[in-house]
């Protein structure tokens, strides 16, 4: 923890020498998904629900699931851009250091201006508590926090997914990007809307709906099922055959050279 203390020390100075341009892209992330905000907010101007949901719940799902992608994307954007390590031989130098794989590239690329996007997040879920208050408990509560901190992980976890492919492509393959970018797009509304085959994709394969669909209907009395509450560890589930498959990956690999 020291070392990564250390790295983010050096990437807080980093970003701190080039204030302006800091403070202008972290502007434009949050007026990218500003923009998507108010092509929600147009939409529901027509239809006042979507499949039986409010504007409100769709973005109580998607104020979450944003915010939960860009945590991610802040802290392990080190594994988003692995193809460049493995292209430039920067990968084979970490082989080299005493120190472990999985900390020095999660070192290397650290997005601070991520946090237009979080606090365009933050703004939205406040905004659905004002609009739409929720009986809070203590369960609740924790279940929010889950509900974050899964789709953090669930999303760090494909990253590394997508990593570890590039062990074997060399080159990032950008059709991967369906289930980074492309899931938070779609992550705009309750995953139930898309139809049975998504929900079950999205709950047994890229378990999606587990830091989403599953716990927001707990969240918002469309259920009585606590266990539902509690889908957000099935997240872990997920990761170990990517932990097993990043370990894979390392063992095969061959350096591309110069």
């Amino acid at each position: 923890m020291k070392l990564y203390k250390r790295y983010l020390l050096l990437h807080i100075q980093t970003e701190l020498e080039y204030k302006t341009s800091f403070l202008l892209t972290a502007i434009g992330q949050f007026l990218v998904s500003c923009n998507v905000f108010i092509g929600i907010y147009f939409m529901f101007q027509r239809f006042s629900t979507v499949k039986g949901y409010s504007f409100e719940e769709c973005l109580f799902c998607f104020s979450l699931f944003l915010l939960s992608f860009s945590l991610a994307e802040m802290f392990f954007r080190g594994f988003d851009q692995f193809a460049s390590m493995i292209s430039n031989g920067e990968f084979d130098r970490i082989l080299l250091r005493p120190k472990s794989l999985v900390l020095q590239v999660l070192g290397s690329k650290i997005e601070f201006t991520r946090i237009g996007r979080m606090l365009q997040a933050l703004v939205m879920f406040v905004y659905v508590l004002l609009r739409q208050p929720i009986e809070w408990t203590i369960l609740k509560a924790c279940i929010t926090v889950f509900m974050i901190l899964g789709g953090t992980v669930l999303f760090a976890a494909l990253f590394v997914l997508y990593a570890t492919i590039c062990f074997f492509t060399l080159e990032g393959l950008e059709i991967f990007n369906i289930f980074t970018d492309g899931a938070r797009e779609f992550g705009k509304y309750p995953l139930a809307i898309y139809g049975k085959n998504i929900l079950l994709f999205s709950t047994f394969l890229i378990p999606y709906a587990c830091i989403q669909y599953y716990p927001f209907l707990y969240l918002t009395d469309h259920t009585t099922n606590v266990m539902v509450a509690f889908t957000p560890i099935a997240v872990l589930l997920f990761c170990i055959p990517v932990h097993l498959f990043w370990n894979y990956g390392i063992k095969h690999y061959q350096s591309k050279g110069s």
